[in-house]
Order: structure tokens, then sequence, then C-alpha cells
């Protein structure tokens, strides 16, 4: 399961070291694309095969938009023997990463927010946003 906050800095070649809590359950090859909250999400090949399943379920319409918005900017990559990924230079520029970047564990998937993003999406993430979401899922 891949959960807790790191941070962390990209070096000069474009790599992030994943956290080594994150590595295993990553797997040796994922899919980097851009998430939905303007950060880039990573996904092990288990839950991008997942995600594209469900896509292709949805309605044409909204399975074309999605499929845009997910597969356009998708990328396959894999970390090395340190444990670093590429991040490929155009990700970084859609989600405003620079060189400090903020490694989020979402349960399945990793997140790499730009810091600032990052802090403003915390903000504005109340209690009372999280206790709405809970009831509205009958937890």
């Amino acid at each position: 399961m891949l959960i807790g906050l790191y941070r962390h800095t990209i070096d000069g070649k474009g790599r992030l070291v994943i956290p080594q809590r994150f590595r295993a359950d990553l797997g040796a090859r994922f899919v980097i694309t851009r998430g939905l909250d303007g950060c880039l999400t990573v996904y092990p090949l288990s839950e991008w095969g997942r995600l594209v399943e469900q896509i292709k379920a949805a309605p044409m319409s909204e399975g074309r938009t999605m499929q845009r918005y997910f597969f356009a900017h998708a990328e396959e990559a894999e970390q090395d023997a340190q444990g670093r990924v590429m991040l490929p230079a155009e990700l970084r520029q859609m989600v405003g990463i620079e060189r400090e970047v903020v490694v989020v564990g979402v349960e399945s998937v990793m997140e790499v927010w730009d810091p600032a993003a990052w802090e403003d999406f915390s903000r504005k993430a109340t209690e009372s946003d999280v206790l709405e979401a809970l009831r509205k899922s009958g937890m």
C-alpha cells in the first residue's frame, strides 16, 4: 500500500528517487501521466490496467475525453537499480514541477506534486470537505 508524504529533489537529469517504501508496490515498471489535481500520477501496471478497463467501459463520449486526458501524455517508465525514475520534461512542465517535489502515496498510486501546488491543495482540502465526501460515499 502506498501511503505517506515525502519531500524529494529532482536531479539535473530529471530523475526522482522513489521513496524506499514505495518501490516494491510500484513494481519495476509503471505508467506516469498527469493527474486530476495538478500533479503527476504514477500507476503500477496493474492499476493502470484497471483504469484502462474502466475507461473502455465508459460511454463513448466520456470515454474519449478520458482517453485523451490520460493516454495522450502517459509514459511507460521503470525504476533503475538505485530506485530512480526519469520524469519526462513535458509532464514536469505541465504540472509546474521544477526541482523540489512532494511525493504522496495515495493507496494504490503515487502522486508527484510541485510543493506550492501541494500546499495550495492541502489548504483547500478542509476537514469538512473530507467529512462531506465520506458522507456521500456512505462511510
